[in-house]
C-alpha cells in the first residue's frame, strides 16, 4: 500500500468509526428532532452512561457533527443540535436504522438457525 493511500484510508476509517460507532448513531438520531438536552439524549438512549454519553457529544462537538449551545441562565441550559453536515449523515442513519428494525428478527432467526446448526448432535 502507498503511503499516499495509507494517509487517505486512515482518516477514513476513524471518520467511519466515529460516525458508525454503537453510541454515535443513537445520538445524531435522537438529536436529529431539533435542539436536545443532555437529559433528554441520556432517556433516548438505552444503555448509555451519563461519561459515555458526555465523551460522546464531545467527540461530535468536535468532529464538527454536533453544535453545543450554552444559555446564560441559572443553572446553565445546553442543548444540542445537528450541523448541516450531521444531517446529511442522519439521512443515511435513518436509512441503516429502519434496515435494522426491518431486519432484527430474521437476523435473530438465522442466529439460532446457524448455532442449532453448529451444536454437536448428542
Amino acid at each position: 500500500m502507498s503511503a499516499q493511500v495509507s494517509n487517505e484510508a486512515c482518516p477514513l476509517t476513524e471518520v467511519l468509526d466515529h460516525v458508525a460507532g454503537k453510541w454515535s448513531i443513537g445520538i445524531l438520531v435522537a438529536a436529529a428532532h431539533g435542539p436536545v438536552r443532555f437529559t433528554e439524549l441520556e432517556r433516548a438512549i438505552a444503555g448509555i452512561s451519563r461519561r459515555m454519553l458526555t465523551l460522546n457529544l464531545r467527540k461530535l462537538e468536535r468532529d464538527g457533527l454536533l453544535i453545543r449551545t450554552v444559555y446564560p441562565t441559572v443553572p446553565p441550559k445546553v442543548e444540542y443540535s445537528l450541523t448541516p453536515m450531521a444531517r446529511e449523515l442522519h439521512a443515511t442513519l435513518s436509512g441503516l436504522v429502519g434496515w435494522a428494525e426491518r431486519h432484527r428478527v430474521d437476523i435473530t432467526n438465522a442466529r439460532a438457525a446457524y448455532d442449532a446448526a453448529a451444536e454437536p448432535a448428542t
